[in-house]
Formats: C-alpha cells, sequence, structure tokens
C-alpha cells in the first residue's frame, strides 16, 4: 500500500518525545529484528522475478528455531512463488485469538532508477534503504522479531496470537490474505486483525505528531470508457470521432465531484485535526461533521486534494489509448477511469453515476474486472468500516501514552486500499496501526530509494512488542 500522508495541516509539537535505544549498541532483541530486515529485503519478492515463497519460508524457520510447533506453522499459497505464511502463537485460550498481517511482496524495483542496489540492505546516514523498507518488510520484520522474543521469554498470551505473511497485496493474482480467508479461515479466523500496512505515525522536523488507526479505506474499482466507431479517411474528418467522443465524457468527469460522505471514522479524523490546526481551517474541519454538515466548510476543505479524497468517491482518468493509424479516423478510444469509492457506497450505484456524468451514447462505461488466481471473476463488493473497538483503542492509548506522552490517537480512513479490505469484508474488524513513525515529507514507498530511519525501525519494534503485550495480558 502506498503510504499517505493524513493531512496537509502544519502542526506545533506537544508533549515530549522519548527516543530508543542507540543504534550503535544494540540490543539483542534490536539486533535480531535488523538481522530480519536485512534478509528480507536481500529477497527478491516482486512478482515478476521474485519468489514470496522464498521469503516466507525463511521466516518459517526463524519461528521453528525459536520454538514454535510444526502444527502451527503454516507454509502455503495457490502456487510456488506465491505460498503464505502463518503462525500460530498459543495462548490461554480465554478470549478469541488476535490477528496480525503483512505482506512479503513489493512493487517493481529497476536497479538504473536508484542510487543503491533497492535489493541490497544498506544503512547510511540514519537510514536503512532497499526496496520495501517502507512498504512493507519493515513491518514483516517487527511481528516475526517480537513473536521470537516473547516466545523466549516464554510469554504465555490469555489468547492465540496468529501472523499471516502474505503475497500479493501490492498486485498479482494471487492475494494471499483473500486465499487464506478461502482455503483456510481456521488458520486465521480472529476477534479482529492489526494491519501493520496502515495507520501511518506522522512525524515532521523529527518530532512525533500523530498515531493513527486505520480503521476505514475506500474500495478500489476502475472503470473503463469506451467509444467505438466506423473510423475512415483522416482527409474528410466528421464530427463524429471516437476520441472526441471519449475526451467530452473525461472531460465533463473532470468537472464532477460525488456527494460529501462522512461515517464515524472521518468524523473522529475531522474533530481530531481541529483541535490541532487553527484559524479557517480548525473551524472548517469543526463545521464540516455537524450534521447538517456546512455546504462552504465542505468546499473549502476539498480544494485540499487530501481532504476531498476523505470527504468524497474519487473517479480519475489514468490511462488513455485510440486510434490505430495516423492517416486514419480513429475506430477506438478507451480510458480507464480508477475510482477509490468511500466505504458502504455500492460499486453499481457508481458506475450508474459514471454513465450519467459521461452523458453520452456513444461512450460505453464498463467496470474492470478481476480475478481470482483460479480465473474466477472477484466482485467489488461494499467494504464496512471497522467499528472503534475499546479494547484496542484503550490498548494503544495506553501504550501511547508511555512511549510518546502527548502524542494524540487519531482514527483514519484511508484514501488507498490495502489487504484490510478482505478481512473486513469477510467480517473481522480490521485496524492499520504502522507502530512505526514516517516523516511526512519524505515519502518513498514505491519510488525510488525507499527508505525509513533507523532510530524509527527500532521504537516502532519496541511500541509492537508492548501493545501486543497489552492486547494479550489479562487485566
Amino acid at each position: 500500500m502506498h503510504k499517505t500522508i493524513l493531512s496537509m495541516v502544519v502542526f506545533s509539537w506537544i508533549g515530549g518525545f522519548v527516543p530508543g535505544a542507540g543504534a550503535q549498541n544494540l540490543s539483542p532483541a534490536d539486533q535480531m529484528a535488523r538481522d530480519i530486515f536485512k534478509q528480507l529485503i536481500e529477497i527478491n519478492t516482486t512478482d515478476s522475478v521474485g519468489n514470496v515463497t522464498t521469503a516466507a519460508e525463511a521466516m518459517a524457520e526463524r519461528l521453528r528455531n525459536a520454538g514454535f510447533a510444526e502444527d502451527d506453522l503454516h507454509v502455503a499459497g495457490p502456487s510456488d512463488r506465491k505460498k503464505n505464511l502463518v503462525v500460530r502463537f498459543r495462548g490461554a485460550g480465554k478470549r478469541k485469538p488476535v490477528l496480525f498481517i503483512g505482506h512479503l511482496d513489493v512493487v517493481e524495483a529497476l536497479r538504473q532508477d536508484w542510487t543503491t542496489d533497492p535489493f541490497a540492505f544498506l544503512e547510511k546516514d540514519g537510514y536503512f534503504y532497499g526496496r520495501g523498507t517502507e512498504d512493507m518488510k519493515e513491518g514483516d520484520a517487527i511481528l516475526v522479531t517480537n513473536f521470537i522474543r516473547l516466545k523466549k521469554e516464554g510469554f504465555v498470551p490469555d489468547r492465540d496470537l496468529i501472523l499471516a505473511l502474505t503475497a500479493d497485496e501490492e498486485g498479482g493474482t494471487a492475494n494471499g490474505v483473500n486465499w487464506l480467508l478461502k482455503a483456510h479461515r481456521d488458520w486465521i479466523d480472529s476477534e479482529y486483525c492489526i494491519n501493520l500496512d496502515g495507520g501511518e505515525f506522522e512525524k515532521e522536523n523529527g518530532k512525533p505528531i500523530l498515531a493513527a488507526i486505520q480503521a476505514s479505506e475506500k474500495v478500489y474499482v476502475d472503470f473503463q470508457f469506451e467509444s467505438l466507431n466506423p473510423g475512415g479517411h483522416s482527409s474528410i474528418p466528421t464530427p463524429d470521432n471516437a476520441i472526441y467522443h471519449l475526451a467530452g465524457a473525461l472531460v465533463r468527469l473532470q468537472s464532477f465531484s460525488f456527494p460529501l460522505h462522512l461515517n464515524e471514522i472521518t468524523r473522529n479524523f475531522f474533530k481530531r485535526m481541529a483541535a490541532l490546526a487553527s484559524g479557517q481551517l480548525s473551524a472548517d474541519l469543526e463545521t464540516v461533521v455537524k450534521q447538517p454538515a456546512d455546504p462552504a466548510a465542505a468546499r473549502r476543505l476539498s480544494s485540499s486534494a487530501y481532504y476531498n479524497s476523505l470527504l468524497h468517491t474519487t473517479c480519475v482518468a489514468t490511462m488513455l489509448s485510440g486510434g490505430h493509424a495516423p492517416n486514419a479516423l480513429p475506430q477506438t478510444a478507451r480510458a480507464n477511469v480508477n475510482c477509490r469509492i468511500f466505504p458502504g457506497e455500492d460499486p453499481q450505484g457508481v458506475l450508474k453515476t459514471l454513465e450519467h456524468v459521461a452523458n453520452d451514447p456513444k461512450v460505453r462505461i464498463s467496470m474492470v474486472k478481476q480475478t481470482d488466481p483460479e480465473g474466477k471473476v472477484v466482485p467489488a463488493v461494499p467494504v464496512p468500516p471497522s467499528p472503534l473497538l475499546p479494547e484496542l483503542t484503550a490498548a494503544m492509548e495506553k501504550t501511547l501514552s508511555n512511549t510518546w506522552p502527548g502524542v494524540p490517537l487519531v482514527p483514519t480512513m484511508s484514501t488507498g486500499a490495502t489487504d484490510g479490505k478482505y478481512t473486513r469484508i469477510a467480517g473481522i474488524p480490521t485496524y492499520g496501526v504502522s507502530c512505526m513513525f514516517f516523516d511526512k515529507h519524505d515519502d518513498r514507498s514505491h519510488g525510488k530509494d525507499e527508505r525509513v530511519g533507523v532510530q524509527d525501525f527500532y521504537d516502532g519494534l519496541a511500541f509492537n512488542y508492548k501493545l501486543i503485550r497489552e492486547l494479550a495480558t489479562p487485566h
């Protein structure tokens, strides 16, 4: 998942920052995490030439050596290169399990685009470099390390803890979470799920600003706009032109805005942001959540691309093709329109809206079909937001206050897409909690020279360790 910057607000620092252990004198846990992180970065897990199974088996071996029983370890998937790892940390069984998920695959990276080798782990000037350092092998390394650490410490949770590291979150036809839910639901069935690929913790000028808990995300759907025409010789043009029909529909889409939407998560987000902002922005953030919402405030906020994406379903043209020869009238013109649909909104309803906006019988609009590894069509369905569970929010608040006093916990809706959509659709409430801070002005996920702060990684490791204990210790 592309990590989304949570806001355009200029924040002031509140509270104090408690740094973790220095990177030069690593604790055993930090050293293990670094070793695991390095190992994962240097295993190529791209869809084109990489192998997720290699990474899954490497982590399974570490967990096996730490004392996890063979019956509690599963490496399985729909193809030889796309196997997933599931491990169960046995507890007292007093409550339903908690599931932790992360994806092992990464987006493509070309050596010529990077300053360094993207598949060589490099520590330089206070950063770890490599493809997946930000999205999201840092989270995988944190989870594996803490499962091993807790096992070696003899920790007995009051509930089972489940870890699933999966394939094809970034693309491909073998999404691991979806496959596990269909083929082995019993391996990962849980009371709720924590996804380290979401809920960004933000920092600015080196200081933590906020910790997000992502409880909702938009639904990713592509639509094809297509205009067909008999064509003809370009020396005898007519107004009936496939490219013109398509262009007109896209221009009308450009000026269209979907209706205002708010839910429990975004209302909470805007309220927390209002307290951190000032002036007109603070007032708009406060009044947009009222019922009915202040339309003037909604318009002002929607002038920001980010706030607009939190207030509306969005659809944007992303790819374009047309014509077959420079001296012929076009017989075809096509565009891909990518929509990020507000949770709970019906994708079929969005299709009807797009047809209305295009307003041209010569432009046909259809939903681009997605298929699973068996070639079956995966329907686009509404994804419900997850309720803010008091148990989880209380654990988050306590862990935050003990680690970074004064840093607020902010519920968020992701404008991007994560594997959380599959668990939410399956009825497992899911929450994005990244556990480590990222610089809001230096987002390099999916980009060149991807990196994360060395100290941020170790601090995230410590935070996740405390959070797991808090969630699995009887009170």
